[in-house]
């Protein structure tokens, strides 16, 4: 706890100076100010004084002279009503200035410790990156396994499922493949079909099982697609959950295909999990950048990177919006083309006006190239370079950004 006394005592300092610039006036009271009736009667007098002056000037006839004064001479009893009017209200009592001032200081304090006390944490110590980075391995090591999640679903979903003709058939023609696959164990197109028909029922433990034994029987001739259906099947199974199991066949599934679109979401997806956002941000916003606009993935990214962002301390990207994926999917191949050309100019626009982190520049990069427009993102990877020129981690991730839009440094 006395590790924590400098950082009260500069929270007391800061809150102080600002209750004193806030409230100082009130403490000191207001001073007797300048009565408008007052300076209005002095201007009256003196132009009661210049009527003389004008007359023998011959600017005023006696005749004119008289109606003057006598308008003059109504406006400056009027003010003197004023001033008499002005002179009873006064100005609020000095004690009263400062008892309002303390009761204001003292609700602001309350009000302050009742907010820190419901979103703060305090008495919590300091948690350095270095030991954050622990506990998040520690949990990642020690995290549920995928028999144990699958376990639990299936045990919440007993009876969930209402029966139906078209299921009970479906679930009937399913049922008579497995008996044949019983005795045709090395069928490796009755497992593929079997692994499908499982899930297009809804049936994922059983269709994670059925693609595991396809793998099996490939052994290393498994097509990427082939493993990335199975890291699927695990996770829709384990409800959205990224298993230890799931994670490593994901693994597999990216190193046979790098880009897989599908793997790298679900990776980004297990990266949040795992309490690392700022990776899986970094990862998102480059699926985002890449498109299409109507492709499944990018509808989940766009309805998770605003709080993903916030989790990971960034700005968060230009993103399609659940209609905008909607509208996408009727769009023609030219008008999807310019819809993205339309959120690409945006990304540039905010960067040009207010700058970003290196991950909004990389993202801006990689969508030129998939555009086609090598030239425009050879441009600003160049000012970005320059921006980031002594931070060695932006850097790096411009100049892939770079590699992968065809941009030569």
């Amino acid at each position: 706890m006395l590790a924590d006394w400098p950082f009260w005592i500069a929270a007391f300092a800061v809150a102080l100076g600002v209750a004193a610039w806030v409230l100082g006036p009130l403490m000191r009271g207001a001073a007797r100010p300048e009565r408008r009736a007052s300076y209005d009667m002095q201007v009256y007098r003196d132009q009661l004084r210049e009527i003389d002056a004008d007359v023998a000037r011959g600017v005023l006839t006696e005749g004119e002279a008289a109606g003057v004064r006598v308008e003059i001479s109504r406006r400056l009893l009027g003010a003197a009503d004023a001033e008499t009017a002005e002179a009873a209200a006064g100005t609020a009592p000095r004690a009263l200035s400062r008892a309002a001032a303390i009761g204001l200081a003292m609700a602001l304090a309350a009000g302050a410790a009742g907010l820190y006390s419901t979103l703060g944490a305090p008495g919590r110590s300091d948690q350095p990156l270095a030991s954050r980075l622990e506990a998040i391995a520690a949990q990642r090591a020690n995290r549920p396994s995928q028999a144990e999640v699958e376990a639990v679903a299936a045990a919440g979903a007993e009876g969930v499922a209402p029966e139906t003709p078209e299921r009970a058939e479906e679930a009937a023609l399913i049922e008579r493949l497995r008996a044949v696959l019983e005795s045709r164990p090395d069928d490796v197109e009755g497992h593929r079909l079997l692994a499908r028909s499982e899930a297009s029922i809804g049936n994922w433990p059983a269709a994670r099982t059925a693609q595991e034994k396809l793998l099996a029987l490939l052994g290393p001739a498994a097509a990427p697609q082939d493993r990335v259906d199975l890291a699927e099947y695990m996770i829709i199974a384990a409800n959205g959950y990224v298993s230890p199991e799931a994670e490593a066949a994901l693994s597999r599934a990216l190193e046979a295909a790098p880009e897989n679109p599908v793997a790298r979401y679900y990776s980004g997806l297990a990266l949040v999990q795992n309490g690392r956002p700022d990776l899986a941000y970094q990862l998102w916003t480059r699926l985002l950048a890449e498109g299409p606009a109507d492709a499944p993935w990018v509808a989940m990214i766009a309805a998770q990177i605003d709080e993903l962002a916030m989790l990971a301390g960034q700005a968060a990207p230009v993103a399609p919006s659940r209609s905008d994926v909607a509208a996408a999917a009727a769009m023609t191949e030219a008008d999807r083309a310019a819809m993205i050309s339309g959120m690409v100019a945006q990304l540039s626009d905010r960067l040009a006006a207010e700058g970003g982190p290196p991950e909004d520049w990389a993202q801006l990069i990689r969508s030129l190239g998939v555009l086609g427009r090598t030239e425009e993102a050879e441009a600003i990877f160049r000012e970005a370079r320059d921006t980031f020129a002594a931070d060695p981690a932006a850097l790096a991730l411009l100049r892939e950004a770079a590699d992968a839009a065809g941009v030569k440094e």
